[in-house]
């Protein structure tokens, strides 16, 4: 039997808002595969496959107008998208393990009572920097999340308070 998900239900299953599901459509990078009589969108497992794909290539910092085109001609193929993102989190892994070590590294200084050197604080720094650097981009993501809620929320009670103007 296939499935079909509504753009709320599919919104909470992916962890991304409606708005941006809408978004999404109105600029033609992710369209339900079919509506409802009444106009509600419908998506099944194939548009869950493209929506995998945008948002892997999203986090890969492409734009949404070169996610657009990717896809659109097809240059990279669904598993090369899971490659390149298996790729990054293995780029993320050994930042994180060289900032694991040089923490380790100090840590054993300071306990030896060694004098620690420059390059022992600089390396350090260095470490911190690139991890720092990711953490503030899944920051940025997740303000732009909270305000794609609120911007729904006021959207939401424009249309209220229109409604009971009329």
């Amino acid at each position: 039997m296939k499935r079909n998900w509504k753009v709320g239900e599919l919104a909470k299953q992916t962890g991304l808002t409606v708005r941006t599901l809408r978004f999404y459509d109105q600029i033609g990078l992710f369209s339900p595969s079919d509506k409802t009589e009444s106009g509600h969108r419908l998506y099944d497992e194939s548009d869950l496959s493209r929506l995998q794909q945008i948002i892997s290539l999203k986090e890969l910092g492409l734009s949404l107008e070169d996610v657009k085109l990717i896809l659109k001609d097809e240059q990279i193929s669904p598993l090369e998208i899971v490659r390149l993102q298996i790729a990054r989190i293995k780029e993320q892994i050994k930042v994180q393990q060289q900032l694991l070590e040089q923490l380790h590294h100090l840590s054993k200084s300071m306990q030896g009572m060694a004098p620690l050197a420059v390059e022992d604080f600089t390396d350090l720094m260095q470490a911190i920097k690139k991890s720092h650097e990711k953490l503030v981009i899944e920051r940025r993501t997740s303000w732009e999340h909270h305000l794609d809620v609120l911007g729904n929320f006021i959207a939401e009670e424009e249309k209220k308070s229109k409604s009971r103007e009329d």
